[in-house]
């Protein structure tokens, strides 16, 4: 059978109108052109990715990261120790419950649509991007396993980290959540953690590097970009918060290069948060006293 011509559809009829849709040529993929004009180079698709990347990033966690270094200068400039200051994660937004619920599922839902956008651009050549990344729920039990490991791996020694930073003055007074006591504190919080979980898995370690690699970066760039990106929009806690979660990029971003699946460390980070944010409250007072989570 002779092979069929890329990129156009059988001719119309004659009589057809020149203005109607199904007269004019279709593309089969984004790999199609249509008769007659180049490919892109190479020089030209390296640009269009690394243009994608700081659209991505500039929507979302690298716009974070930039208002943190401010912040940081800020707070080294602002007169108090840094050890003296404080930062609140999950403050109220109203003192009506309702206006005050209403403020945190908008921003947890505005929040996610950068996950939606890396999303939908790693899919642009027709493949599906939960797949491709490794976010689907084929095997709940083993990522759920390997999320747990990882949190205890991560999280254990990063609240040591954080209590050692406290002590040199190197990290701010954490408030994990002000949010005012209502029947959806609970729920909403739990929401915040798998939000964070989404944002920073799907756009620092799934989307990031597998756009990295397009771009033919070495492994050790990919790597240390990824962990240099999620600690600096931690950085507005101190520097004790930018070399913890580092380190923890680092980890994730090697697991993730190993294995090239999220969902485990989606879990992961939604285990850690969900402790910081709702387990604390657990906590003995005097413990948490001593580490600075008030």
């Amino acid at each position: 059978m002779p092979p069929r011509l890329r990129g156009m559809t059988a001719q119309p009829p004659a009589d057809q109108r020149a203005d109607d849709p199904a007269a004019l040529p279709t593309l089969d993929g984004p790999g199609d052109s249509v008769v007659g004009a180049p490919p892109p180079s190479q020089r030209a698709y390296r640009r269009r990715i690394t243009t994608e990347i700081w659209i991505v990033l500039g929507l979302s966690l690298g716009k974070s990261g930039l208002y943190a270094v401010v912040n940081i200068i800020d707070r080294l400039t602002a007169g108090p120790p840094l050890g003296d200051q404080t930062t609140t994660l999950n403050p109220s937004r109203s003192p009506r419950p309702w206006l005050d619920l209403t403020y945190q599922l908008l921003q947890v839902g505005f929040a996610l649509v950068p996950v939606a956008l890396a999303l939908y651009l790693l899919s642009a050549n027709g493949k599906s991007a939960v797949r491709r990344i490794g976010l689907e729920l084929t095997r709940p039990w083993r990522d759920l396993a390997v999320g747990v490991g990882l949190a205890a791996v991560i999280g254990i020694p990063g609240l040591g980290l954080y209590a050692v930073a406290r002590s040199l003055g190197l990290a701010v007074e954490v408030q994990a959540s002000a949010l005012n006591a209502a029947w959806w504190t609970i729920p909403v919080l739990l929401l915040a953690a798998l939000q964070n979980a989404l944002l920073e898995e799907v756009i620092v370690v799934g989307y990031l590097m597998e756009r990295l690699r397009e771009l033919r970066w070495s492994v050790p760039a990919i790597l240390i970009t990824s962990a240099l990106v999620r600690g600096s929009y931690h950085l507005y806690q101190g520097w004790g918060a930018f070399v913890g979660n580092a380190i923890m990029g680092l980890v994730f971003a090697e697991y993730y290069r190993r294995k090239r699946r999220v969902m485990p460390l989606v879990m992961a980070h939604t285990i850690m948060d969900m402790v910081v944010f709702v387990g604390y409250a657990l906590i003995p007072a005097a413990w948490i006293a001593a580490i600075g989570l008030n």
